[in-house]
């Protein structure tokens, strides 16, 4: 496997050539659309062009490590509990974790729900509420035998109706187990899916205590296995409804686990977007202009305090976030790549709407079976990936140092 730094200068690499190809490919699409529709009519982009030149492997170290980790201890796990963001449902789904953990019971809990559609809402541009959405996953889900339950949770009026599910549904599952010595879990996922959250959630409501484990708005926070945390007290409680806990219940936390290779540009852009890579693998302009098309979907009048008029230029929306913040530069230029941070983070928060970035159909539950199929293939073709972007640096390398000895 290639080193972490040589991926990152690899990613960092390929980033840059994709972030040199927007400016013309934002521009064509904006000109494209503007000459085919009357003046007074904005159309949005229907595709998104995406840059062949975007990186498609982020696998770590430390990701490869943390899963060889957990396949060591999984004997004594009797619950796997698996995060997956709520916006992007199928591209947080990682194979991977499936087919190393084997067929250790499974929950499956959609973290960020806050973040999603309102209930009543339809998601326009695909017209599915959050309601529906959550019940084609659960019966998907279901049907397939992927988990013994399918829950939801964020933040506000999710967290802690959602948090007591999630309990009642672990509870279950260590009653079922009727083991003296209690119930180890482990929480999985992709990187800033919510996972050690969703442990400190746990704990407050199970036990009543405060944080065990480490929160940021970036991925890699956890970069190794914790020790077990007590989410539920044991059977000696004083309440009779811990009956046939054992000792407890106890809950490990995991590094997330990043999938070997992402076939589709576009889905990596999704990922990078919602934070579960590092925002420098995939270029900042990139995204904002990635985020500008699922706004304009969805409801252009989202970004109205920035533009006075729907765009598909992505410089015009970011050149409106720089005025409006005051993020002007010496000779009156707006800083694009700040803005274009700026404008990131506020989508993260839920400040540019609340929407999915994912199709939810059965034709998109199948392609995501059929991709799920062979893990080991996408990580061949990851190794093969780098394998070749470090063959194209040490040909860069030589050339210019043949360059410079030349007279």
């Amino acid at each position: 496997m290639v080193s972490t730094p040589g991926l990152a200068v690899a990613a960092a690499s390929a980033a840059a050539k994709a972030a040199s190809t927007l400016t013309s490919a934002a521009a064509a699409a904006a000109a494209s659309a503007s000459a085919s529709r009357p003046a007074s009519i904005f159309q949005p982009r229907q595709i998104f062009e995406a840059s062949d030149d975007i990186p498609r492997a982020y696998f770590l170290g430390h990701h490869h490590a943390a899963l060889s980790h957990m396949q060591r201890i999984l004997s004594y796990s009797g619950l796997i509990i698996e995060c997956r963001d709520f916006r992007i449902p199928l591209s947080s789904w990682n194979p991977l974790l499936e087919h190393a953990l084997g067929r250790t019971a499974r929950i499956i809990v959609y973290t960020k729900r806050d973040l999603g559609p309102l209930s009543s809402d339809k998601n326009p541009g695909r017209g599915q509420s959050s309601e529906e959405v959550m019940q084609a996953l659960t019966a998907f889900h279901k049907q397939a035998g992927h988990a013994k339950d399918v829950l939801f949770i964020g933040k506000g009026r999710h967290e802690a109706e959602g948090t007591k599910r999630l309990l009642e549904a672990i509870k279950k599952v260590a009653v079922e187990a009727d083991n003296l010595t209690g119930l180890r879990c482990m929480v999985v996922g992709m990187p800033n899916a919510g996972k050690s959250t969703v442990l400190n959630r746990l704990r407050a409501e199970g036990m009543g205590l405060g944080k065990a484990a480490r929160t940021g708005v970036d991925p890699g926070v956890t970069r190794k296995l914790g020790t077990p945390v007590r989410i539920m007290p044991g059977e000696l409680h004083a309440e009779r409804k811990y009956e046939g806990l054992g000792e407890g219940v106890f809950l490990l936390d995991t590094p997330g686990v990043f999938k070997p290779y992402v076939a589709r540009a576009e889905d990596m852009i999704k990922m990078a977007l919602v934070g579960c890579i590092k925002t420098e693998v995939v270029p900042s302009t990139v995204l904002a202009d990635y985020l500008l098309y699922q706004l304009n979907l969805v409801d252009p009048g989202l970004y109205k305090d920035y533009c006075r008029e729907p765009t598909n230029d992505v410089h015009e929306f970011l050149s409106g976030v720089g005025t409006r913040l005051g993020k002007i530069k010496k000779g009156n230029q707006v800083d694009i790549g700040i803005c274009a941070n700026r404008i990131i983070q506020e989508y993260r928060r839920g400040g540019l709407g609340r929407f999915f970035m994912d199709s939810v159909t059965p034709e998109t539950f199948a392609a995501a079976v059929q991709a799920a199929k062979d893990p080991e293939l996408s990580l061949r073709q990851s190794r093969k990936a780098e394998k070749e972007e470090a063959r194209k640096m040490k040909y860069a390398a030589k050339k210019a140092a043949a360059a410079q000895v030349e007279p």
